[in-house]
């Protein structure tokens, strides 16, 4: 008979425990997609949001808030992302987050190649204030577009004996959902972003966008991105037409609100719940079609 486990188990249960806990307290919207996936991916996509909250987190308030000065930050995050290959690379980290991470992107097959460019994008919110539209693709591709493809990783590697790469059609898809979901959350917290943050990232404020034009690119973007759904691993779609018909939501309410809204648009509880049991009955996402 079996009894609890310890040593490395243990620790690998316990960090993948910190790594939901980080999840449940930032985001009740993305912790209840998590549900809707299967067991095999479910950890995996957990262990990659919590790193990516605590590198976000970094730059976006609470480092400054404990005094950390544009250099410190720096710094900072920089050691993250070096413990992040160390832990890859030897298969632990005294950092609970990190171990979490590095344990999904060794089964999974995420690299540096994926993981680099966000630590890039992480670092352009310290130094960046004002994005024209090379800089915001640069940034949305390092802060969104790559977490898209290492969930990617996750939905066709794990519990597989060896990681393999994604289809080229699914990759495309990944990035373009990634993307929606930042452009949407660029416009739903504009006033935060320029009163607490100092940034513009879709160039709303200076002329070079219009919030109409970002709303375009955001619904062709889930229109490309639900055209991928069906091709994924059935443990998986639930989730991912969940997330999809949440910012599709947000879509509409935001186009909804006029070109000069400012406020924050969010989606009522009992529609996010109406939107959830939809995607639990195996309903293609909204708006899906043929690519």
């Amino acid at each position: 008979m079996s009894g609890a486990p310890t040593g490395l188990e243990l620790y690998d249960r316990t960090a993948q425990a910190a790594a939901a806990a980080v999840i449940s307290r930032y985001s009740t919207s993305f912790a209840l997609a998590c549900r809707l996936l299967g067991p095999r991916p479910r950890p995996h996509v957990r262990n990659i949001y919590a790193l990516v909250r605590v590198a976000d987190e970094i730059v976006d308030g609470p480092g400054e808030d404990a005094g950390l000065d544009a250099a410190a930050q720096r710094q900072v995050l920089d050691d993250l992302e070096t413990e992040t290959y160390r832990a890859i690379a030897q298969g632990f980290s005294a950092n609970l987050i990190v171990h979490a991470f590095a344990r999904t992107a060794r089964e999974c097959g995420i690299g540096q190649d994926l993981i680099e460019p966000f630590f890039r994008s992480m670092r352009v919110d310290i130094t960046t204030h004002e994005h024209d539209p090379s800089s915001h693709d640069a940034y949305v591709y390092g802060s969104a577009e790559v977490v898209g493809l290492m969930c990617l990783q996750v939905f066709v590697n794990a519990g597989q004996p060896h990681p393999a790469p994604a289809p080229g059609d699914l990759v495309e898809g990944a990035r373009r959902l990634g993307a929606a979901f930042q452009d949407v959350n660029f416009l739903r917290d504009l006033d935060f972003d320029e009163d607490a943050l100092g940034r513009d990232y879709l160039g709303i404020d200076t002329g070079t966008a219009t919030r109409t034009a970002v709303l375009d690119r955001i619904d062709a973007d889930l229109a490309a991105a639900a055209a991928m759904v069906s091709a994924l691993p059935a443990d998986c779609r639930r989730a991912v037409t969940a997330a999809h018909d949440l910012f599709a939501e947000l879509s509409m309410r935001l186009r909804r609100e006029g070109e000069t809204a400012r406020a924050r648009v969010r989606v009522p509880d009992p529609v996010k719940a109406r939107l959830a049991a939809r995607a639990w009955l195996g309903l293609a996402p909204r708006g899906a079609r043929a690519s």
